[in-house]
């Protein structure tokens, strides 16, 4: 019997595999800007995937889009802790496909999460989110004393 076919073997390489394969996604995911923490992904937390997020800056505010097409708006959680957004859900397989079989399985059902660490310069009691066409839409404004205000020179 080879090396390649022992089962302790193939376990230990599957693990190996896996924490190189989950270093790279949550790399990833921080270039991405999100705030991958320990335990907050895995087989034991229960999450399934991570919606992917675009977040961009302008002089007032910070806007975060996070892409979650198919999950109903009930389905959105989002709030703001420990100066921390999170995201999080879950969303469900349709009955339909409980029947016959499936061929093709490409959209992602089951809890989802996302958590991205905001900067200390925003008003978190004013933040407002909105959701259509599957894409959920959360404003973050920046306090009075982080807009840049231009300075004439005299």
């Amino acid at each position: 019997m080879s090396l390649y076919h022992d089962p302790e073997f193939r376990q230990l390489e599957n693990a190996v595999s896996n924490v190189f394969a989950n270093f790279f996604t949550d790399l990833d995911t921080a270039k991405r800007g999100g705030n991958v923490r320990a335990g907050s992904r895995g087989a034991n937390s229960g999450i399934s995937w991570l919606p992917p997020l675009d977040v961009y800056e302008t002089d007032k505010e910070f806007i975060v889009n996070a892409e979650l097409a198919g999950v109903p708006k009930e389905n959105v959680n989002v709030d703001v802790r420990n100066n921390i957004l999170h995201i999080s859900g879950e969303t469900k397989q349709d009955q339909k496909y409980k029947e016959g079989n499936t061929h093709i399985q490409e959209r992602r059902f089951g809890k989802y999460s996302r958590s991205i660490s905001l900067p200390s310069n925003v008003k978190s009691d004013e933040i407002a989110a909105k959701f259509e066409h599957g894409v959920l839409e959360v404003k973050i404004p920046k306090s009075e004393n982080a807009i840049p205000k231009k300075i004439t020179i005299q």
